[in-house]
This record gives C-alpha cells, sequence and structure tokens, in this order.
C-alpha cells in the first residue's frame, strides 16, 4: 500500500492560520473496489473534513443490515459525505455540507452513534430529552455487546457507500 500524499501549511477555511494538512489516499477495498480518501485536517482549531470516492460512479443506491451479532461489528462500511444513515427509531445522521465521509465497520457507526447519544444525554436541557437518549443509548449498548438487534440504513444518492456483506440487501433509492 502506497503512502498518502500530505501538504501540510496551507490556509484552513475556519480559522485562517496555515495550520492546515490536506490528505490524499487511494484504497483498495475488498469486494468494492478502488476508492480515493481526502481529508483536511487543522492543527490550530481542530477543523476537519473528510470524505470517500469511489473511482467508478456508482447508481444512488440503499444499503440495508439487519445487526444481531457480535461478528456483525466486524462488517465493513463504506459511507460518502452524500450518504445519510438511518437506524429505525434511534437516529438519523443527514448528509449535508459538513458530512464526512468514511471507511470503517459496523462498530465505527454504532460507536458514532454512542457519542452523539451521550452529548444529547448531557446536554439537554428538558428531562424527557435526557431520559429517550439514555434508553436509545442503552440499545446501542446492547447492540454493541451482540445482545440486542438493530438496522442500519445507508441511502446515497452519489452511489458511493456499500454496506459489504452477504448479509447487506441493496436496492435502489
Amino acid at each position: 500500500m502506497s503512502k498518502p500524499a500530505t501538504m501540510g501549511g496551507q490556509k484552513c477555511p475556519m480559522c485562517s492560520k496555515k495550520t492546515l494538512t490536506l490528505m490524499e489516499d487511494e484504497r483498495e477495498i475488498p469486494y468494492f473496489g478502488l476508492v480515493y480518501v481526502f481529508s483536511m485536517s487543522c492543527s490550530k482549531c481542530k477543523y476537519h473534513k473528510a470524505d470517500v470516492e469511489a473511482a467508478e460512479k456508482g447508481e444512488p443506491a440503499k444499503w440495508t443490515i439487519d445487526v444481531n451479532s457480535e461478528d456483525d461489528l466486524r462488517i465493513r462500511v463504506v459511507k460518502s459525505g452524500e450518504a445519510t444513515v438511518k437506524i429505525p427509531r434511534i437516529m438519523t445522521i443527514e448528509s449535508g455540507p459538513g458530512s464526512n465521509g468514511y471507511v470503517t465497520n459496523v462498530e465505527g457507526i454504532l460507536n458514532r452513534v454512542k457519542v452523539m447519544l451521550e452529548k444529547t444525554r448531557d446536554d439537554a436541557e428538558d428531562k424527557s430529552d435526557r431520559k429517550k437518549a439514555k434508553n436509545m443509548l442503552k440499545k446501542v449498548q446492547n447492540a454493541l455487546w451482540g445482545r440486542e438487534s438493530m438496522k442500519i440504513i445507508i441511502e446515497d444518492p452519489s452511489g458511493n457507500s456499500a454496506i459489504i456483506s452477504d448479509k447487506a440487501e441493496k436496492s435502489k433509492i
């Protein structure tokens, strides 16, 4: 595997300091193909933006998987910056200008959701919002322990996302 191309000392779009590092890398992902990974990170203000782009343009797609065992946590996930992640009755992570693309696994997706729910639980002013976040957090933690089933849906109009498993279902958006 080649070393990622990096370019430091660039002007950060947030703090305007020349402390931004740009990174570009190519990765071959089994059963998916070649992807380009782009990121920018500022060492001063901690601004970060990343995206993943497939070498070959895909058709808009919806990927669905039922996570119901610890083995499922290791399933590879490619999520572009344009994709929306849905976990029914828990959370929807909408795409937008600040959305990041990444290569992770099911456990990584659930851990991202867990961090967001912990923030909601800790920051919510309304007692019922805190309780709701706490209950959803329990479900996500149980799924991480392989004790609870959970559905994950990724909808990507760019076709640059995938859940790489025979268990995953692909359909058109």
